[in-house]
């Protein structure tokens, strides 16, 4: 099996220069880079990662902790991250949150340290403050997506805006009677995200003139389910139905659909229903939805990260250090200070991702025969 030193050897240079050129890290021209890397290719010569560890103090390893993984948010954000971790040469470790309190526990005071990653990235973590605490604890650069995460660096969109935009595309249409779907009490308390969803449904209407009816939120669990039983409740009475639901994700809009057909309603003509997500099925409806782009916050998340990473800028934790984390990150938590610093020593930073209307065959204007438009509505007010 051919070494380091038949690399060297054929291509003219010293081994540092191999390790320096193979593993990224160190100064090497790209001429040398290049030639270095077209002869450890034709040798079959692969750079052993526990030596390149040892060199570089890096593992080229990066873990993603999530809460499920039979949601297509979260198996969206994987791909695109490890799309971006493959070019640069980085493996992913996965950790699924889904288990019991020892599982999760575990994650945290074992694995995440054992299998020496790199950085974190946390997808939709509710985490309370002890497991913020743990996560920067390890002295690593920590990026979170879908959510905040006290003391790190967050990609994120905007939801209020992301509210903004669906309703205010119902409105431009002539919908008055516009009805929310957002989450259930749980997912509203850990996640915030259908809280602001509706913040911005909410402020879009009264932009426009028109009063909320809130007897039409209902709260669901952002699955075609839970978005099917939220619309036959909204649906029920003829005389006093919405002409245009706004779901918080595709997937309950989907629910929507399925309900209004189960209810004889034809899709736009009798009802408008818009999303949130631009998720694989979402075509296949005719779904008008908002695109959050899950990938690309995926990718974007790597990107950060290993801009860190590969400044060097890391601190290994210590006692001293994990304690004060815990603390702060409890205390940021709870709302009652700061949010800590960053595990890195760097200071968090936000990087925003931009969302886009993706108009399909499920909204349309409202039917002037609708009894949702008859005079009296509270909308029309």
């Amino acid at each position: 099996m051919p070494g380091i030193d038949d690399v060297a050897r054929l291509a003219g240079v010293s081994t540092a220069t191999v390790s320096r050129a193979l593993s990224g890290n160190g100064s090497v021209s790209d001429r040398t880079r290049t030639r270095v890397a077209e002869v450890a290719a034709s040798l079959g010569y692969v750079v052993s990662s526990d030596a390149s560890s040892l060199a570089s103090g890096r593992t080229r390893n990066i873990g993603i902790v999530v809460p499920h993984l039979n949601r297509w948010f979260f198996t969206s954000v994987i791909e695109g991250a490890e799309r971006a971790l493959l070019r640069r040469g980085y493996d992913l470790t996965l950790y699924n949150l889904s288990g019991d309190d020892g599982e999760r526990r575990r994650v945290f005071d074992h694995h995440l340290l054992r299998n020496r990653v790199d950085a974190v990235i946390a997808v939709a973590l509710a985490l309370d403050g002890d497991e913020v605490g743990r996560l920067l604890s390890l002295g690593k650069p920590i990026a979170g997506v879908g959510g905040p995460l006290p003391g790190a660096s967050a990609i994120t969109i905007d939801d209020v805006a992301v509210g903004r935009l669906a309703t205010d595309h119902l409105i431009a249409l002539g919908h008055r009677r516009i009805a929310y779907i957002g989450g259930s009490e749980e997912w509203d308390l850990e996640f915030h995200t259908p809280t602001k969803r509706r913040i911005g449904f909410e402020a879009a209407l009264l932009d426009a003139g028109h009063a909320p009816d809130l007897d039409r939120n209902r709260g669901a669990d952002f699955t075609i389910p839970g978005g099917h039983a939220a619309a036959m409740e909204l649906l029920a009475d003829p005389a006093d139905r919405p002409t245009a639901i706004f779901a918080a994700s595709d997937e309950m809009a989907i629910g929507c659909i399925l309900a209004a057909r189960e209810l004889g309603l034809s899709v736009p003509g009798d009802l408008s229903v818009i999303g949130v997500d631009d998720h694989p099925l979402a075509e296949f409806f005719g779904l008008t939805t908002v695109s959050q782009h899950p990938e690309l916050q995926g990718e974007e998340a790597v990107e950060l990260l290993l801009r860190s990473v590969e400044r060097g800028r890391r601190r290994p934790g210590s006692r001293a250090t994990t304690a004060a984390a815990v603390a702060a990150a409890t205390a940021a938590t709870a709302g009652t200070a700061p949010r800590p610093p960053a595990a890195d020593g760097e200071k968090p930073v936000t990087v925003p991702v931009a969302v886009d209307l993706v108009v399909r065959s499920s909204t349309a204007p409202p039917d002037p025969a609708h009894p949702a438009l008859s005079a009296g509505s509270p909308n029309e007010r």
